[in-house]
């Protein structure tokens, strides 16, 4: 995913999800695909490339030999991320941490402290040893 893809995702628009209406909105390109899939994949044009200028988001697809059903499949994924865009996100519930964890921690605190203090160089002077 891209840094546009993102920033969409902090838009407020909601895009389309109906496949009707993206068919109209989309642009679509055809292109050589490569890998397994034999002569007729090397051949023809069976990729497909669907860019949706409203949101920014590009998806292609060219697992199949048919540009029909890649065709199919661009669309079914660009309609599953235009879904996940319009997803409204969950608004955080602030809480407060109980009374009994911040004991815990600052008695953790407290411990790690000790054992510092343990670690320091002891100077000894001649008052000490008499």
């Amino acid at each position: 995913m891209n840094f546009s893809f993102f920033r969409l995702m902090n838009k407020k628009s909601k895009f389309s999800t109906d496949l009707e209406i993206l068919k109209q909105e989309v642009e679509i390109t055809f292109y050589k695909s490569s890998g397994p899939g034999g002569q007729r994949k090397n051949k023809k044009e069976t990729a497909v490339r669907i860019f949706h200028p409203p949101s920014g988001i590009t998806v292609i697809a060219t697992e199949h030999r048919s540009q029909a059903k890649n065709k199919e499949l661009a669309f079914e994924r660009l309609q599953a991320k235009l879904k996940k865009v319009n997803k409204k996100k969950k608004q955080r519930k602030p809480t407060k941490m109980p009374h009994r964890i911040k004991e815990q921690i600052l008695k953790k605190k407290k411990e790690q402290s000790e054992k510092k203090k343990m670690r320091t160089k002891v100077h000894l002077t001649t008052e000490d040893t008499e």
